[in-house]
């Protein structure tokens, strides 16, 4: 069976802990889309992680972790977060690399760098991790799979052609040094050494795992509105944040995705530019980050403050209904426990009026939020294991969402820890 985790928002939901915590009953975990511009943050017994392109079920020794073919490969950044993981005593993780896999390229970092800088106060706010250009290339057919670092004479003639456009670009959009197609050659013949014993065809591997009833779990990054289509454009990201994509970034069949859990925060943050309604700013904002998520509201590859919000309901609702949500993860709800009421935006005003469907983004950017406020539960409730032991207005908290978003809760997450979970039988 394979179950799908992702986010409902901007990313941020805590994906990586519940990833880590489902991967303890998955035999396979696989990264299915994006690259190393986002992080998952994970506290276990051997510490506190910030992955990137790893898979978040690595910590156990029974799993397999897949990098399938829609990720975003930056092959350097994987080799050195395995072996950093493996040097703070983690057992070395059995990885298996998609063929089919295409690599960030060294000068794809550099053009994002360069993008940035020439948009100046307009930018979207890139992690500068190579992403864009990355997918640009891709879906440009000159981008470079995995399997090409195989095929000497094709990877040669590839990478010269390839720099002529390149070149073109840097001398005269950017005004910056041109690439010198053997130096890039030389930088690929070393990802080569460090991929070449986990590179496989790893579409058959899951096939043949899912014949044999294996457990599979997809683990998406970001969430819905940084989706290209369904998302806040253009302030998304580059690749599908969808579980429906989880089918084909990791090449197996839609209709074995069984279940999918949406991981919603039980308030808002997001990183980077773009439409959040439900912002708040100040000392409001200031204390909330502070108290967040495990140390603060900082990203995990940026280490940039997030921009925090209440709740919204309006686009959980959304951002649940387009990943096809089964199971809705809440997380980070210990964090609320000073706040004596909690605003939670249950519908934007746009033009005076009330709406309640997410709207696309010319109209999303003149939406105000509608907010109604609960009362908080005034208390820690971190080491809590049943529904039921919940404060009160905690349970009225979970249920009042629950209700405006109209899918199950069915995980409760109160605090960093792998087994800081309450489970929700609907």
């Amino acid at each position: 069976m394979i179950k799908a985790v992702v986010g409902a928002n901007w990313g941020d939901e805590g994906k990586g802990k519940i990833t880590d915590m489902l991967a303890k009953e998955a035999d396979i975990i696989v990264r299915f889309q994006g690259g190393a511009n986002a992080g998952h943050t994970i506290v276990n017994n051997y510490g506190k992680f910030a992955l990137h392109t790893l898979p978040s079920g690595v910590f156990y020794s029974h799993t397999t972790s897949v990098i399938g073919n829609g990720v975003a490969l930056n092959i350097p950044v994987l080799i050195k977060e395995l072996n950093e993981i493996v040097s703070k005593g983690v057992p070395a993780p059995k990885i298996k690399i998609s063929d089919r896999a295409q690599m960030v390229m060294p000068y794809h970092i550099l053009f994002d760098q360069y993008e940035e800088e020439r948009l100046g106060g307009k930018s979207f706010g890139s992690t500068k991790s190579g992403i864009a250009p990355f997918y640009s290339d891709k879906y440009a057919k000159i981008g470079f799979q995995v399997n090409e670092l195989f095929d000497d004479e094709h990877l040669k003639e590839k990478l010269k052609s390839v720099c002529e456009t390149k070149n073109i670009l840097l001398e005269h959009l950017y005004h910056k040094p041109q690439l010198n197609p053997d130096e890039i050659y030389a930088e690929l013949m070393e990802y080569k050494k460090m991929v070449e014993p986990y590179v496989c065809d790893t579409s058959a591997f899951l096939w043949n795992a899912i014949q044999e009833g294996k457990e599979i779990l997809l683990e998406g990054q970001l969430g819905s509105l940084k989706d290209p289509d369904h998302g806040i454009y253009p302030m998304v990201t580059s690749s599908s944040t969808l579980a429906g994509y989880g089918a084909v970034g990791a090449g197996v069949p839609p209709y074995e995705i069984k279940k999918i859990v949406t991981v919603c925060k039980a308030y808002s943050s997001a990183v980077g530019a773009g439409a959040f309604v439900s912002e708040i700013f100040g000392d409001e904002a200031d204390e909330l980050r502070r108290r967040g998520g495990d140390g603060g509201e900082f990203g995990a590859t940026t280490g940039r403050p997030r921009r925090m919000g209440w709740f919204d309901c309006v686009a959980s609702r959304y951002g649940c209904r387009m990943q096809g949500t089964t199971d809705v993860a809440f997380t980070v709800l210990d964090v609320l426990g000073y706040l004596d009421e909690i605003p939670v935006c249950t519908a934007y005003e746009v033009d005076g009026k009330e709406i309640h469907d997410f709207p696309n983004t010319s109209i999303l950017e003149k939406a105000k939020p509608v907010l109604k406020t609960l009362p908080g539960w005034k208390c820690d409730i971190r080491g809590i294991k049943k529904y039921e032991d919940l404060p009160e207005n905690c349970r009225n908290y979970i249920e009042f969402v629950e209700k405006e978003i109209g899918f199950p809760i069915t995980m409760i997450s109160n605090g960093p820890g792998r087994d800081d979970i309450i489970y929700r039988n609907k």
